[in-house]
């Protein structure tokens, strides 16, 4: 049986959440170091491991390295405490919850919760994230929004493990290798994303890149940057499917 793994990227790809996550940089700055958080350049496509490295180094903080895990672990405890912002304010982007159902759905399995795969005679599919949002933050803009049923979210590989988001491939599947077993190295691998970032950081290991274009980047943009496939948005659910899928479908 072939195995798919399908990665999706959080803000922009599936979600906007209306600035909750910057928010969050700024509170937990306050907490820990007092005062106004500097501003990061844009963190379009970049890990929380990255941002929080440059926020710190922005700040003056002596060896910001040795601050960035302790940062991460006052994000993570403040984050469950976002779900009713993220209820009120954020919003899951057109046919978002369409396209992880009709993979899910594949082979005529519906309704699989956290930690489950859909399979079919010819293909297990995977669906988890991949995202440069730290676990926590992660789950918190997804799941009140009722888009965490389909994904597997130990399967997938979240910012603050590294500072370079094509490392996180390499990690999502090693961990979906652990969960499922098999091989998911090359185009076994599905990146979407909104930004050329999450697009290089599939070309960079292999993997299929598909592009979406309801961040701030155009889809000549994502296109230029070597996607595989580019939609304008996940509201087509059989778009969505031919550019997932590619030569795996069904």
């Amino acid at each position: 049986m072939r195995r798919l793994l399908i990665l999706w990227d959080v803000d922009h790809t599936l979600v906007d959440s209306d600035g909750v996550g910057r928010e969050l940089y700024q509170a937990t700055f306050g907490e820990m170091f007092g005062g106004q958080m500097p501003q990061p350049g844009s963190m379009a496509g970049r890990t929380d491991r990255a941002i929080a490295l440059e926020v710190l180094t922005l700040a003056g903080v002596d060896e910001p390295q040795q601050f960035v895990d302790a940062f991460h672990a006052a994000m993570a405890a403040r984050a469950p405490g976002l779900a009713g912002l993220i209820a009120e304010r954020a919003r899951a982007l057109p046919g978002a919850a369409r396209a992880m159902a009709a993979l899910a759905e594949l082979g005529g399995l519906g309704g699989l919760g956290d930690g489950q795969t859909a399979r079919t005679a010819r293909t297990a599919v995977v669906q988890s994230l991949l995202t440069g949002n730290i676990r926590p933050l992660a789950e918190v803009k997804l799941r009140p929004l009722g888009l965490t049923g389909h994904l597997d979210l130990d399967a997938g590989a979240y910012g603050d493990a590294h500072e370079v988001r094509a490392e996180l491939v390499h990690l999502a599947r090693s961990n979906a290798a652990r969960q499922y077993g098999g091989d998911f190295g090359g185009q076994a691998t599905v990146m979407v994303g909104d930004t050329p970032l999450d697009v290089a950081a599939a070309l960079a290991t292999g993997a299929r890149a598909v592009g979406v274009a309801t961040g701030g980047f155009s889809g000549a943009e994502l296109a230029a940057s070597g996607a595989h496939a580019v939609l304008t948005d996940l509201s087509a659910t059989d778009q969505v499917l031919a550019a997932v899928l590619g030569q795996h479908g069904p």
